[in-house]
């Protein structure tokens, strides 16, 4: 394909196929003048035409495809011909090499500088697609993450320790964001926050270092091939997270604010020593959006009613399960977020305190000092309260103290670390709270996993093999679910090639009747695991996971993968 037509009046034709009006142009053109938009952009921002609809358009008259990048299938080695810097700089992406050229996707391909640009570039001729500008960036991110960036200021530090140029004493200045160390952590987090990473793992190995993030749940792997560039960037890290940086025996935890691409991020930063020196883990707390509502966590409609009956009892325990991971926190403070209005006095006790509440009076622990759970629980019935939230039950004195506070007036929300909602009560009674107070508190608990969305640029149909079906069968005999089709994953450049982007909760809400609180005062187990069985309220984890999977949000690898835990768990009880 030869170069554009330059000469092309996009705005007179719009008007001349009736796309949008003279006086809409007139104001776009205007608007245009003032924010240095391109005509479309502007077209868009103001609402005479949707994105799509333009492109499509452009496209007809310049005779280029348009590509919808979200469910394009890339090559990334031929996205990789184009650097990073050029791709962005000129709106670009490499769509694929042919034998004889070429295609590029273009946010404007009536850009004739970038078009001469990326010819000149390039060791074959281009052709032009039209791409939506919404989607490019997004793909960019995507394909090039931050790797290679990471790996050049790996390098430059590396090759200032080894020529013995690095100065320590730099780190400790802020403001310096030149030197390679801060633009390797800058990298590092920017690339993150880019693919929505949990954590940030920094493992020193013998001969490499290991930064591993979790996305989704499970950890993805980059290794740098220079171990000794570890020293420096846990320095850096320590000075940020106001620890001890001459310590490097003893594990420390600290806590740092940055902003990564307009995102406000709180990041808890653990280190531990290891044999090749210190390892570190920071958890990534985004505060840009605020607070997930408790509607919004993915609860089914008949038990999100059911929660928001159970919350706004005036006294008695709500806990909340699950394993570390779990979305315990989210669920918690959506709740907080439901209950704080201005006739409640709220106040949490917390280790540590991860989001920032209006109205609430939040406490941080501080074992070192005394500022125990116990010790700020006794002070917090002082206070007043009308609602307390204690971050996590961990022992006895804890559990005593925020029950009998449930029982004399005080809504008390907490968690625990328990597989299921059933053996939560038990645990309450294994810590040594006697069963008739766990049985007079109790109101509720809910137990909750997390399980990966399926993409849905790249969702495909599923049939489930001979061996699923079966365990299907056996699952679904005595439930009404109607399968839309099971889903999966064919891998896309949205997803990173996993095939899923996000999480979603699976719940079970145990709510605590007559025959359960008899069991609970008799310390019977096996009676009260029976009467939740028999509630016609009750419906298990799994049961929750293979309703995602029925609706097609999730898929059954995920499933299984959830399950198979709740399954042993079951089996042993």
């Amino acid at each position: 394909m030869a170069a554009p037509k330059m000469k092309i009046r996009i705005g007179d034709l719009l008007v001349q196929n009736g796309v949008i009006t003279e006086e809409q142009l007139m104001s776009a053109l205007a608007s245009q003048k003032e924010t240095r938009q391109k005509l479309g952009k502007a077209l868009v921002v103001l609402g005479y035409v949707k994105e799509e609809q333009f492109l499509n358009f452009l496209a007809q008259q310049l005779k280029i495809p348009m590509v919808d990048l979200s469910r394009y299938n890339f090559n990334h080695n031929d996205v990789l011909k184009l650097s990073e810097t050029h791709a962005r700089r000129f709106r670009s992406v490499v769509l694929k090499e042919e034998a004889e050229y070429f295609l590029i996707g273009m946010t404007d391909p009536l850009d004739i500088s970038a078009y001469d640009e990326i010819q000149r570039l390039l060791p074959k001729p281009i052709e032009l697609a039209i791409v939506p500008d919404s989607q490019l960036l997004t793909t960019l991110d995507h394909m090039y993450r931050r790797t290679s960036e990471i790996d050049d200021w790996a390098d430059q530090l590396s090759d200032e320790i080894v020529e013995d140029t690095f100065d320590s004493a730099k780190l400790s200045e802020t403001d310096d964001a030149d030197i390679p160390v801060v633009r390797l952590l800058k990298s590092i987090f920017e690339d993150a926050v880019s693919v929505g990473a949990s954590d940030i793992h920094i493992e020193p190995d013998e001969n490499v270092l290991r930064i591993r993030q979790r996305v989704d749940g499970l950890l993805q792997e980059h290794v740098m091939k220079d171990a000794r560039i570890a020293p420096a960037l846990i320095l850096r890290l320590k000075l940020m997270a106001e620890l001890n940086i001459s310590e490097k025996r003893l594990p420390q935890d600290g806590r740092f604010n940055i902003t990564v691409k307009s995102h406000n991020i709180d990041v808890r930063m653990s280190t531990m020593p290891i044999q090749n020196g210190e390892s570190v883990v920071m958890r990534l707390l985004d505060q840009t959006d605020g607070l997930i509502e408790l509607n919004s966590i993915g609860l089914p409609s008949k038990m999100r009613k059911r929660l928001n009956k159970l919350i706004k009892e005036p006294n008695g325990l709500l806990l909340v399960t699950g394993p570390t991971g779990s979305g315990k926190t989210t669920t918690l403070y959506g709740a907080l977020n439901e209950l704080n209005i201005a006739e409640k006095k709220i106040i949490t006790v917390e280790d540590p305190v991860e989001y920032r509440l209006p109205r609430i009076n939040q406490i941080q622990v501080h074992p070192k000092i005394g500022l125990d759970f116990a010790t700020v629980l006794r002070s917090c019935l002082r206070q007043d309260p009308d609602i307390l939230l204690v971050g996590e039950i961990r022992d006895l004195e804890t559990a005593e103290i925020a029950l009998r506070a449930s029982m004399t007036g005080h809504f008390v929300l907490s968690s625990l670390h328990t597989n299921d909602a059933i053996s939560s009560a038990m645990r309450l009674i294994d810590i040594g709270i006697e069963g008739y107070i766990v049985a007079t508190a109790l109101r509720g608990v809910l137990a909750q996993r997390l399980v990966r969305k399926v993409c849905e640029h790249c969702k495909t149909d599923y049939q489930p093999t001979a061996q699923e079906q079966a365990w299907l069968d056996v699952k679904l005999q005595h439930s009404d679910m109607q399968s839309q089709g099971f889903k999966q994953g064919g891998g896309c450049t949205s997803c990173n090639n996993t095939g899923y982007i996000g999480r979603v909760g699976i719940f079970e809400l145990l709510e605590v009747d007559e025959q359960m609180s008899d069991a609970l005062r008799a310390n019977d187990s096996y009676g009260f695991a029976k009467a939740t069985r028999e509630s016609d309220s009750y419906q298990p984890l799994v049961i929750s996971a293979l309703e995602k999977a029925v609706e097609g949000v999730t898929s059954l690898a995920e499933v299984f993968r959830v399950t198979e835990q709740l399954e042993e768990i079951e089996e042993q009880r």
